[in-house]
């Protein structure tokens, strides 16, 4: 009978990656010990998110309301859950502010967990009774169909502030350039690179790209999302120094070891 070599019980062609969760791991949980303790964590301002408070002051003194839409895809998606995130925040600010609020979505799932999320939100701001569980409506199920409801209630009713955050596909333009008519102050995010243009050209504030992941910690300050965004941030400073350091040895030469310590086999 033939026998067969056993088996090592590790892969050491991947220790690379053991090293690189180890160093992600634990620089997300000194950075969160850190915010914990109250140290001072630079996050690099994003105007669109220190405009939120004003947008929803603005609304207030006119007497108009806020309008949200948390993007047009399924919860499964990462930039709907981190729209509805943000929802949280900006539904604070407006219980605090006794603002009214409109959250149009798409899908079943979307307003359920919306509507969790605002209610949260007026609790915590200590305004429970004037949740009004139809400030987040299901509107359609369509793409225009939706486009079309929301784009005739910002020209009804006219809200001084409208504010996109999730995934956003041909509808972004249509949306910003009404809103625009309308004469609301308008901040937009995605992660769409296809759909930044037009809230660029349309929209006074533009969350570009990971900035809309980013935005929970930011509003938020809280330790533990703070403690992440500064330990992703620290990671990627590592991979981009590993990149420079790889190609100026593959320029003279010696890059060949060093490539092959992130190749697995």
């Amino acid at each position: 009978m033939a026998q067969t070599e056993p088996q090592s019980v590790f892969r050491l062609d991947r220790i690379n990656a053991l090293i690189l969760v180890a160093v992600f791991s634990a620089a997300v949980l000194l950075y969160t010990k850190w915010a914990k303790e109250g140290k001072p964590l630079f996050l690099r301002k994003i105007p669109g998110l220190d405009a939120v408070e004003e947008a929803v002051g603005r609304a207030t003194e006119m007497g108009r309301p806020v309008l949200f839409v948390p993007g047009i895809a399924e919860l499964d998606e990462i930039e709907t859950i981190a729209g509805v995130s943000i929802l949280g925040r900006v539904a604070k600010i407006v219980a605090q502010y006794d603002t009214p609020l409109t959250v149009p979505v798409r899908y079943p799932l979307v307003l359920a967990a919306a509507q969790e999320v605002v209610e949260q939100s007026y609790i915590e701001a200590g305004k429970k009774d004037n949740y009004d569980r139809d400030t987040v409506k299901y509107v359609a199920g369509e793409q225009f169909a939706f486009t079309a409801n929301v784009n005739g209630y910002m020209m009804r009713e006219r809200p001084a502030t409208n504010i996109y955050m999730g995934a956003f596909f041909a509808e972004s333009l249509l949306l910003a350039e009404t809103g625009n008519a309308a004469g609301s102050i308008q901040i937009a995010g995605t992660a769409r690179p296809e759909q930044l243009p037009f809230f660029i050209a349309a929209c006074d504030y533009t969350l570009m790209g990971e900035e809309l992941y980013a935005a929970s910690a930011y509003l938020s300050h809280e330790p533990i999302m703070t403690g992440g965004l500064k330990g992703q941030d620290f990671v990627k400073m590592i991979i981009v120094i590993c990149i420079l350091v790889g190609v100026a040895l593959a320029i003279f030469g010696y890059g060949n070891w060093f490539i092959d310590s992130f190749t697995a086999s």
